[in-house]
């Protein structure tokens, strides 16, 4: 066992090099190579300005392309994202008579709406992470409230029972509704005797032990996250500086027009008439 743990390869060092400035060389190293070598063929053909002109523009409508695509559908691992959404804890608490507790996660357990199981498992592990005492780890410091709502020393020593969900919207953007409601999540939960069965016997099915003072509610809130925010900024910043692109563009073409208009008005101002017979 030992030998196999010394053949596992250390993460790699975390510094200001790795991998602050080794992405920046990167990136910069494959904007160089690729606009750059797109920028040096066009250059040699409609000049510097031009070229610089045409290589820009054509980037920021690729760009427009992309960040289209990163917004209506499902992004790659290295895409730019922002945060998913995910289930906040807010708190733990015995009973939902609480006067700190908005009025919809009081009456969950009446108004609520019950959550599919399918959807529980996302509110099992955040509930499970703040219930479950958390043990220290050699030379990796523990936060101060990591064991804030710790009550029991392992998920089998309680049970989850009722899961609601109270609040929340679905707000269109065509209505002009951008902002979402708060949604809440109330997950009930008991403590389980322990059983001392022998080893090799299953255990029974877990059944709450409706004295124990443990027993409670975790209440949830839904972070929407920020995961199209990213790209929407770029897609943004890109359709901008596309349409500048596009602008310098046009004000270059009228600016030839003018100055092909303006010599040719001097070629027939400056060559004489021909002579009468």
């Amino acid at each position: 066992m030992a030998s196999i743990l010394a053949q596992v390869a250390p993460p790699p060092p975390s510094g200001i090099w790795y991998p602050t400035i080794l992405g920046i060389l990167v990136v910069a190293s494959a904007i160089l190579l690729f606009c750059g070598s797109l920028y040096a063929l066009l250059a040699t053909n409609l000049g510097a300005r031009l070229g610089f002109l045409a290589v820009f523009t054509a980037l920021m409508g690729f760009m427009v392309l992309l960040t289209t695509l990163w917004m209506f559908t499902a992004s790659p691992l290295n895409t730019l994202k922002g945060i998913p959404p995910s289930w906040k804890l807010e708190t733990v608490v015995k009973n939902l008579d609480q006067p700190s507790l908005p009025a919809a996660v009081r009456s969950a357990p009446l108004t609520g709406r019950k959550i599919p199981i399918a959807s529980q498992s996302d509110l099992k592990a955040v509930v499970d992470a703040a219930l479950v005492t958390k043990l220290p780890i050699a030379n990796i410091p523990s936060p101060a409230n990591a064991n804030k709502y710790a009550k029991f020393q392992l998920v089998t020593d309680y049970e989850t029972t009722k899961y609601y969900e109270v609040g929340g919207s679905n707000p269109h953007l065509v209505d002009w509704q951008i902002s979402h409601k708060p949604l809440f999540a109330v997950v009930q939960f008991c403590a389980v005797p322990p059983s001392n069965l022998p080893f090799g016997v299953p255990p029974p099915a877990p059944t709450c032990d409706t004295t124990s003072p443990n027993n409670g509610f975790a209440i949830l809130t839904r972070d929407f996250g920020t995961l199209r925010i990213p790209p929407f900024v770029t897609f943004v910043i890109s359709v901008i500086l596309f349409s500048l692109g596009l602008l310098a563009l046009h004000w270059r073409e009228k600016d030839e027009q003018a100055a092909a208009a303006a010599a040719k008005a001097l070629t027939e101002t400056l060559t004489p008439a021909p002579a009468s017979s």
